[in-house]
């Protein structure tokens, strides 16, 4: 980083210099040019040069080495430009420089849409109109030019005559006309005749575009146009001093866009080697992954099965959720992991999980894709999403259908046996460390698959105490050695620690108990359920249930027991998933003792 720091000046000063070079050598090689004995530069350009040369509106063209200007009455060979008095002098293409003619192109007072203005005082230039008139006229002011026409005089159709020298046209004949209105130098002749017109006539007039870019036109430039423009209309001195300003000006300018580009192209390196190494760590994975059973889709078919996206099913902090449909009609649900944590670890431990593993309640996963920035997961679609939405405060809205404590027990059973089947029944000990209601899904029978495992950790099955960095999961749901090392080494007993909180959030979650703990309830704000169970459990009693249905009494006490040993402060103290399977595939008479209490 100092090393590019140092070299900025060195490269700030070459910047600078190779663009004026470029811009000195454009301007002289593509943006001046000659034809005859006129140079042609800013703001003329010739005909076909590039559009930054000069003005369009100011286009020349060059024809038998003779430059030509075409304006709205006509065509005018170019006799001189005056860079630095912003004139251009011009004489009629239609006269005839070999022998007398008259012009066929008219003069007229400033246009709009001329982007020249007339040079027009009495002392250079004289009016000179020629007119075609029906009578004959006799007056010393109008000169006959016959002798530079084939019509002659007398003729009883045309009288042609031209009228010089006036400053408007009250002095002409009623019955004539104008048909061309020139300019021509001025001359101290008291009854000149045509061919001294034709002289004045053939030594050109002058016009200035230095007041065009203040016309109307000046609302269709650009504002480079016009700074160019109002550059170019400067002395040559003055041109000089804002070349100097301009040259320093962009020196400091080129250093600091260039001390800009290198930083921001620091920040590009390191984000791509930040997500090159992320991607590199993925595919490493991958790679190293022989047995992984999912299907690698690629970005654009993750689209096309998700119907760009159309349905979402969900959203979270890990990202989002939608519904797909393969190709074969089945219907998934593709997860579109959001901003990657610890370069793509989330991801990792998602497919090094449920890529391996088979299990009627384990969620299976599907598919994955990779690409860059881009990352999938595609597993089974649960048509009945997940439990927490049958165990809020909502679960009796008409959207959901309530589930009895039965049926909540056998969902409770069959989590139990996937959690147990990632803690031994696969090569490796799989631990979850997010057993919440929010990751147990339901399918279209209400058969429940474990889920989400971006926190999981992969240990060989003899490990018997892992190590963590930070605690992960889910506030209620962690188990306190993952806050309190004292209180234990960390191990699978943070997830019976996490399954004991959802038993008893499921027995919690059940709208049938007493009217005396609703009482207590809304006397004492601070009553907590597990604690309230817990102590009359201990005095010999009940557990309240309004319903007196023998067997779901037994089934509630049986789920509360089994919590109450899951949840032990420390890990030591509590069963491991074998022993809860046991204990709750057991009758509840097997369990009467009641545990120490786990509350502190």
């Amino acid at each position: 980083m100092m090393a590019i720091r140092a070299k900025l000046p060195l490269l700030g000063l070459m910047a600078t210099v190779l663009a004026l070079c470029y811009a000195t050598k454009g301007e002289a090689k593509h943006c001046t040019s000659s034809c005859g004995n006129i140079t042609i530069r800013h703001p003329f350009l010739i005909k076909g040069d590039l559009r930054f040369c000069g003005d369009q509106r100011l286009e020349l063209s060059c024809q038998n080495n003779r430059t030509l200007l075409y304006l709205l009455s006509g065509s005018y060979y170019v006799q001189d430009i005056s860079y630095d008095n912003l004139t251009i002098r011009l004489v009629d293409a239609s006269l005839d420089p070999d022998k007398c003619s008259i012009p066929s192109n008219s003069i007229t007072v400033d246009d709009c849409r001329n982007p020249y203005s007339l040079i027009h005082d009495l002392y250079t230039y004289a009016n000179v109109f020629f007119l075609n008139c029906t009578t004959p006229v006799n007056s010393s002011l109008y000169v006959d030019v016959s002798p530079c026409t084939n019509i002659s005089s007398s003729s009883p159709f045309n009288y042609l005559y031209a009228l010089y020298g006036v400053a408007n046209n009250s002095l002409i004949h009623e019955s004539c006309s104008v048909q061309v209105q020139s300019l021509a130098h001025s001359f101290n002749i008291t009854s000149p005749s045509i061919f001294d017109i034709y002289k004045q006539l053939l030594m050109g007039f002058e016009l200035s575009w230095a007041s065009y870019k203040y016309s109307c036109l000046r609302s269709e430039m650009t504002l480079l146009e016009r700074f160019v423009e109002f550059f170019y209309s400067l002395p040559y001195s003055y041109r000089n001093r804002v070349i100097f300003m301009e040259t320093t000006g962009g020196f400091i300018l080129g250093r600091a866009m260039l001390g800009a580009i290198c930083l921001l192209a620091i920040i590009v390196h390191r984000f791509r080697r930040r997500h090159l190494s992320m991607d590199n760590m993925i595919e490493e994975f991958l790679q190293s992954q022989n047995n992984l059973m999912p299907i690698r889709y690629s970005y654009s078919d993750i689209k096309r099965m998700t119907n760009n996206f159309k349905h979402k099913l969900g959203e979270g902090g890990f990202g989002c959720v939608f519904k797909g449909k393969l190709k074969s009609r089945t219907y998934v649900a593709v997860k579109l992991l959001g901003k990657s944590k610890e370069n793509g670890q989330d991801f990792i431990n998602e497919v090094a999980t449920m890529g391996r593993i088979h299990h009627a309640n384990v969620m299976q996963l599907t598919g994955f894709c990779t690409e860059g920035s881009k990352q999938a997961l595609v597993y089974d679609f649960m048509p009945n999403g997940s439990l927490d939405k049958f165990l809020s405060s909502k679960a009796g809205d008409s959207s959901n259908i309530p589930l009895s404590l039965e049926k909540l027990y056998e969902i409770a059973l069959r989590v139990a046996r996937g959690i147990e089947y990632l803690h031994g029944g696969c090569e490796m000990q799989i631990l979850h460390f997010d057993i919440k209601p929010h990751n147990i899904l339901l399918d279209d029978k209400f058969n429940p698959k474990v889920s989400d495992f971006g926190v999981a950790k992969l240990y060989p099955i003899e490990d018997s105490v892992v190590s963590l960095t930070a605690a992960q999961g889910t506030l209620g749901y962690i188990a306190p050695e993952l806050f309190y090392k004292n209180l234990g080494p960390i191990s699978h007993k943070a997830d019976v620690y996490s399954f004991g909180m959802l038993l008893l959030e499921m027995v919690g979650s059940k709208k049938n108990l007493n009217y005396e703990f609703a009482d207590q309830q809304s006397s004492d704000e601070d009553v907590y359920l597990p604690s309230w169970i817990y102590d009359r459990l201990a005095r010999g009693e009940d557990m309240g249930l309004m319903d007196e249905i023998e067997g779901e009494n037994k089934i509630a006490r049986k789920m509360v027991l089994v919590s109450f040993r899951c949840i032990q402060i420390k890990p030591t103290n509590r069963p491991s998933m074998k022993e809860v399977l046991e204990m709750l595939e057991n009758s509840v008479d097997e369990l009467q003792e009641l545990p120490p209490r786990p509350f502190i």
